[in-house]
This record gives C-alpha cells, sequence and structure tokens, in this order.
C-alpha cells in the first residue's frame, strides 16, 4: 500500500495537513523534505498520482499471484446486473 499525504515540518515535528485514511496501526512512513519555492504543486500531484497508480498496479500483480483474481466474465456480468448493462 502507497498513501501519500502531505505535511509541514516546524520545530522538529511533522503536522500533517490531513489525516490519513485506513491507517490503523503502526506502519513505516519515508519523509521526503522538499526545498521551499522549487516544487511545482501541479507536477508535484502528478507524481504522487502515478506514485498511487504504480502501487495499485503492483498490488494487482501480487493479487493474480496468490490467484486472488477471478473470471472476466465474471467481472462482466456483475457489472451488466450492476449498471443494467444488456449483453
Amino acid at each position: 500500500m502507497l498513501r501519500t499525504v502531505e505535511g509541514i515540518y516546524q520545530n522538529g515535528q511533522i503536522e500533517l495537513t490531513e489525516l490519513p485514511q485506513n491507517i490503523n496501526s503502526r506502519v513505516q512512513v519515508l519523509v521526503t523534505f522538499l526545498e521551499p519555492g522549487k516544487v511545482d504543486p501541479v507536477k508535484l500531484r502528478q507524481l504522487i498520482d502515478q506514485l498511487e497508480t504504480i502501487a495499485g498496479i503492483q498490488q494487482g500483480f501480487e493479487e493474480l499471484e496468490r490467484g486472488e483474481t477471478r473470471p472476466i466474465g465474471d467481472f462482466i456480468q456483475e457489472m451488466q446486473r450492476k449498471y443494467d448493462i444488456s449483453g
């Protein structure tokens, strides 16, 4: 799982601007310090989105390797029922 949350470092402490959701236990974190004024917030958000996408793809591959997937036909039928789509 990869989750990115913005925060501010000040006076030796990191204050998160939002609390991460679905984090209920002790987890390892990485902290990256950004140079003030040298980070384009739009590019940063794009990079975060890309990292989260890569993490999601990686999770999908891990589920596939563990046999936790289902046949595509089952998925299609479920979506057709859920969204009232005729096949």
